[in-house]
């Protein structure tokens, strides 16, 4: 089952442990016959932001949503966001580098564009798929200049950070508001 454009849903946010929220619809039904929602996070390379999206979503809402991320072109896993997301016990190292074409027979609830190149290039055979656009800083250009190892894996960190607030605290709206 696919949630369909129509159908309205109702969010419910539980708090676990006093620090971590997760979010997702509240069904009557029993949890087989819930419909599957598909969430693809893109970028220009699909190597480092889109990567720690989707290891955010799943780490969030994998019991809830099937998570994607893709590229419309790869360039490969980027060790330094692997790096970063284990530091925060986020195990992305066996996500791969995708290709937006991999996605053209999937129908998608959601498509978030996390830079601005892959959100003015966006596919046009996904035009049926709502798309919302969250850009977030490249994190191999803020540490292009930086010489020292540390400061270069601090721009990753603090993109890793805002990327995981996003998913966090507005991933839901925008797939509510999405689905409207």
């Amino acid at each position: 089952k696919r949630i369909q454009n129509s159908q309205k849903l109702e969010w419910k946010f539980i708090m676990h442990n006093s620090s971590q929220h997760q979010a997702g619809p509240e069904w009557s039904e029993s949890p087989e016959d819930q419909p599957i929602t598909t969430i693809l996070f893109l970028c220009t390379g699909n190597s480092c932001r889109s990567q720690m999206a989707e290891g955010w979503a799943r780490h969030f809402f994998d019991h809830k949503f099937t998570i994607y991320s893709a590229g419309i072109e790869t360039h490969g896993l980027n060790p330094n966001a692997v790096l970063v997301m284990s530091e925060s016990g986020i195990d992305i190292s066996t996500q791969k580098s995708q290709h937006i074409d991999e996605f053209e027979e999937m129908s998608l609830d959601l498509i978030v564009t996390v830079c601005g190149h892959a959100h003015e290039n966006c596919p046009v055979l996904f035009q049926e798929s709502p798309v919302i656009h969250r850009g977030f800083p490249d994190p191999p250009k803020l540490a292009a200049d930086e010489s020292d190892a540390e400061r270069k894996l601090g721009h990753y960190r603090d993109v890793r950070d805002m990327i995981k607030s996003y998913v966090e605290t507005q991933l839901i709206v925008d797939l509510e508001s999405a689905i409207k």
